[in-house]
C-alpha cells in the first residue's frame, strides 16, 4: 500500500500507514532470541534424557503457549552405543484452523535442541543447539502476528541430533530419524511441501554455509531473501564435503529441507562453545531471511 497524505490529519494517517507497511521480518528481535539461548544455557549441559534438557522442554513448552502455540511430545526410545535412552521431540502447531487444501500443505520449521554428550568437558552449546533453538522460539512469537501463515507451518524442535559417540546410520540424528520414519509408515511426508532446519545460527562471525545438496529451488530463494535484506555476503555453500544433519532424514522421506548452518565455527564440540561467541545480530539477520522466505517465497 502507498501511502497519500493529506496535510491537516498527515500525523494520523502517516501512523495507520506505518503500520499497515511494516514488514513481518522486521519484527524479528535478535535481543529476544539471544535471550531465550541464555535461558537454556543457563540449564547447563542439555544431552538427552538429562535434567537440564527436561527443564529446556518446559521452558519451550511455556514460551509457545505465551505465543499461541500448542506443543505435543513426541517420546520414543532407541538404542544407543551406552545403551536404550528415551528422546522427546517436541512437535508444534498454531492454535485455530488448520489447512485442508493440498496449495496449503504444512511448512516445516526445525531445530535440535539437545547438547552432545561430553565425559572431559562441561559443553553447554551455546550455538551448538541453543542458538537455533532459541531463534525458533522467538520465530513462533513472530509468526503468531500472522496467524493465516502461522497456521501453515509446523515446528519441530529434534532430540538426540547430536550422536552419543560417533555419527553412524545408527548413532546420531535420533529425533529426526524417528519424525521421518513416523512420518513414512503413515505415510504422510506429502502432507508438508518443505522444511527449514536451523543448526548453528548464532556465530559473530556469521556465515552461513548451505550443503551443496540443499534443493536448488529453496536454495535460490533463500539467497533472493537475503539478497532482499542485503545480507546475501552472509550466506554461501560449504565447500568441504556433505553435511549430516537433521535435514538428511527429512529429505530422505520426501520432504525437501534445507539447512541453515554456519559450519565454519571453531568452537564447535568444545568447551568454548559460550554465550561470548555469539550475537544477537546473527541470529535476527537468519531469522529475518527465515520470515521474508516464507512471506514472500511460499504459497500463500
Amino acid at each position: 500500500m502507498k501511502c497519500k497524505f493529506v496535510v491537516a490529519s498527515i500525523v494520523m494517517i502517516s501512523a495507520g500507514c506505518t503500520k499497515a507497511d511494516e514488514k513481518l521480518w522486521d519484527k524479528v528481535s535478535g535481543e529476544k532470541a539471544l535471550a531465550h539461548v541464555q535461558r537454556l544455557v543457563d540449564f547447563g549441559p542439555r544431552p538427552p534424557a538429562s535434567e537440564a534438557l527436561e527443564k529446556s522442554r518446559k521452558y519451550i513448552e511455556q514460551q509457545l503457549r505465551d505465543s499461541g502455540w500448542e506443543a505435543t511430545r513426541q517420546s520414543f526410545s532407541d538404542e544407543t552405543p551406552r545403551g536404550k535412552m528415551t528422546f522427546v521431540n517436541l512437535i508444534a502447531r498454531f492454535r485455530g484452523k488448520q489447512p485442508k487444501a493440498a496449495s496449503n500443505q504444512t511448512f516445516l520449521l526445525c531445530s535440535h535442541y539437545d547438547t552432545k554428550i561430553f565425559d572431559e568437558i562441561r559443553f553447554v552449546g551455546a550455538n551448538d543447539g541453543g542458538s537455533s533453538t532459541g531463534l525458533l522460539i522467538e520465530l513462533a512469537r513472530v509468526l503468531s502476528e500472522r496467524p493465516a501463515l502461522a497456521s501453515k507451518i509446523q515446528l519441530v524442535f529434534f532430540d538426540g541430533e547430536e550422536a552419543v559417540e560417533m555419527f553412524t546410520d545408527r548413532d546420531g540424528l535420533y529425533g529426526s530419524r524417528y519424525f521421518a520414519n513416523d512420518l513414512t509408515k503413515t505415510k504422510m511426508p506429502t502432507q508438508f511441501r518443505g522444511g527449514i532446519l536451523l543448526d548453528m545460527v548464532g556465530d559473530r562471525s556469521l556465515d552461513i554455509t548451505l550443503p551443496v545438496d540443499s534443493p536448488s529451488g529453496m536454495t535460490h530463494d533463500i539467497f533472493a531473501a537475503a539478497e532482499a535484506l542485503k545480507c546475501r555476503d552472509r550466506f554461501t555453500y560449504f565447500d568441504q564435503g556433505a553435511i549430516t544433519d537433521d535435514h538428511t532424514p527429512l529429505n530422505a522421506a520426501g520432504i525437501p529441507t534445507i539447512d541453515l548452518i554456519d559450519f565454519d565455527y571453531p568452537p564447535w564440540h568444545t568447551a568454548d562453545d559460550t554465550m561470548d561467541k555469539i550475537s544477537a545480530e546473527s541470529l535476527q539477520t537468519v531469522g529475518r531471511v527465515v520470515i521474508y522466505y516464507l512471506s514472500e517465497f511460499q504459497p500463500k
